[in-house]
């Protein structure tokens, strides 16, 4: 029997031989809805120990001040989380990296220019509440309620936005205990200032229980757990 001469199209494999759209709609697939809040630095670290490149992801800033909202819609796979967190219907991955503390001051302000500050200076200025349904159980651990010698801080400052908190900071005396990621958004007349006496935000991802089931979420996630581990 004479040997059968396959065509150029029977050689090819399954992911060559589909159509332009038929690829696009397969990447679509198997893109992870990611949201994050802030910087998307450490949005790059996780990308990178999960295997990922950037395009394999699709970026959503969610709302800080309903940071769980889109995520229990459907509308996020999985999203950054910092510090830990208690909500039943939410699962959390391993710690994959840390965020270190750090306060954002106006660039007129006493503690601006400064290698680093403490906590315990930063009692002597107002700071911010929890903007709108954020978890106050968790703004307890972004913005502590007390320094560890006892002195209250002032949580008296309300914004909604990040911006908003930025443009408070500028026009006054006002501080906001955040993390050092935030120097990546910081405009003209904001000093992002490392606290050296807090220790540095866990960072973990989130997502609705069983909401893991799809393959590329769930490898996602366990390829990052795994290498953040090594």
């Amino acid at each position: 029997m004479p040997e059968q001469t396959l065509t150029p199209e029977q050689t090819l494999t399954p992911e060559q031989a589909r159509t332009p759209e038929q690829a696009t709609t397969a990447a679509r697939s198997r893109t992870v809805r990611f949201g994050y809040h802030g910087s998307t630095e450490v949005v790059d670290r996780i990308v990178r120990l999960a295997g990922r490149e950037r395009a394999d992801v699709q970026l959503v800033e969610y709302d800080i001040a309903d940071p769980f909202r889109g995520v229990r819609a459907g509308e996020l796979d999985v999203m950054i989380v910092k510090f830990g967190i208690n909500e039943p219907d939410l699962v959390t991955s391993r710690v994959l990296t840390e965020d270190a503390r750090a306060v954002v001051v106006g660039s007129g302000h006493p503690l601006a220019g400064r290698a680093s500050v403490s906590i315990e200076e930063l009692a002597d200025y107002d700071a911010f509440a929890p903007p709108g349904v954020f978890p106050a159980y968790v703004w307890d651990d972004v913005v502590p309620p007390r320094t560890p010698a006892g002195r209250p801080i002032r949580r008296v400052r309300r914004v909604r936005t990040v911006p908003e908190m930025m443009r408070t900071v500028a026009a006054g005396d006002a501080v906001h205990i955040s993390l050092v990621s935030l120097a990546d958004l910081a405009p003209p007349g904001i000093e992002v200032v490392p606290i050296h006496d807090l220790p540095p935000a866990p960072v973990t991802l989130a997502w609705v229980r069983g909401a893991e089931e799809h393959d590329h979420v769930r490898e996602f996630i366990t390829t990052a757990e795994a290498e953040a581990s090594r």
